[in-house]
């Protein structure tokens, strides 16, 4: 695992293809060419490109035209059928040279991440998925956690980047085990919001200040991530996204996303994952209902509407 960012003195230069420069691929890419990496970014975004451009990245025009020379083709794209319609019908494996190292960081369904692997290996390259946590916040400042998904030796070629990029790198097994990965870890997070922003509603309705409920929850035994770090209401936590008008940090629209992935590996599994369904239907009712562009701990407003009148929350402090 990776626990620090390695020194451009001690990690070999290479040349990479970034394929994906929005909100997170953007700084990611920015961090590795800061760190002395040639990098070639391309984005269908012509202010993402500009963006990238500004901050050392090499734009190009296309995305063959990036991976042409690239020793890692690095993709951070929206779903899994982006990611395969770049390897295949795009002409991103034809056009990269034999061997190239392929990683997608983007978040996908497990079985595009391994039909990737095999589209990967199947044109002679190397493939690792390697999806993040963390956020625009983590993005920025190159303090991503990847969980990584492929063989070990991928994993050690890809681990000097990934160093660049985040501050801890988990190899957690074959092929699409990144992704598996990814999608326990954010219904664990969607599900925990989800029970944060109920106890604070069922607390402010019985007369609790938050400051007073997160006092005990965060020191007791309801503490979790979703208390400490992104609390769902103004006030305890300052950094959080409920003191900036709940601007994301992390889109409801892109939690609808990943516990739909999650939902849909339960269903597929036959596991018996009700909290987790619920969390998607939520999720999925909150992002299509005007929240898709806020933070997912503005959920809290929705569930404190649905508890009627008598819980207003218009002064939470």
């Amino acid at each position: 695992m990776t626990e620090s960012a390695e020194s451009v003195d001690s990690v070999e230069a290479r040349t990479i293809a970034f394929v994906g420069l929005g909100n997170m691929g953007g700084p990611m890419a920015a961090n590795l060419a800061a760190a002395g990496h040639r990098v070639i970014g391309h984005d269908l975004s012509p202010d993402a490109l500009t963006a990238a451009a500004a901050r050392g990245v090499v734009p190009a025009a296309s995305a063959v035209e990036a991976v042409a020379d690239a020793d890692v083709v690095i993709t951070m794209l929206p779903a899994g059928r982006h990611v395969l319609g770049l390897y295949r019908d795009g002409g991103l494996l034809a056009a990269a040279a034999p061997g190239t190292l392929f990683l997608d960081c983007s978040t996908i369904d497990v079985a595009d991440a391994r039909a990737a692997h095999k589209a990967v290996a199947a044109a002679g390259h190397r493939g690792l998925d390697a999806p993040v946590s963390g956020g625009v916040v983590g993005a920025e400042a190159g303090a991503l956690t990847f969980m990584a998904g492929g063989g070990a030796a991928e994993f050690a070629q890809a681990e000097p980047l990934l160093a660049v990029m985040g501050k801890r790198a988990v190899h957690c097994g074959d092929a699409g085990a990144g992704q598996a990965a990814k999608i326990c870890n954010n219904m664990i997070l969607g599900v925990s919001m989800v029970a944060v922003s109920e106890a604070f509603v069922l607390g402010e309705s019985l007369g609790l200040t938050a400051q007073a409920l997160f006092d005990v929850a965060s020191t007791a035994s309801g503490q979790c991530w979703a208390l400490t770090t992104n609390c769902p209401v103004p006030g305890p936590v300052p950094a959080s996204p409920a003191n900036r008008g709940y601007r994301p940090g992390f889109a409801a629209a892109l939690m609808a996303k990943d516990l739909g992935l999650a939902a849909g590996a339960a269903r597929a599994t036959g596991v018996d994952a009700a909290l987790g369904l619920r969390a998607a239907e939520l999720y999925e009712e909150f992002a299509a209902d005007g929240g898709a562009e806020r933070d997912f701990s503005a959920i809290v407003q929705t569930i404190r509407e649905r508890s009627g009148a008598d819980v207003t929350g218009t002064d939470i402090t």
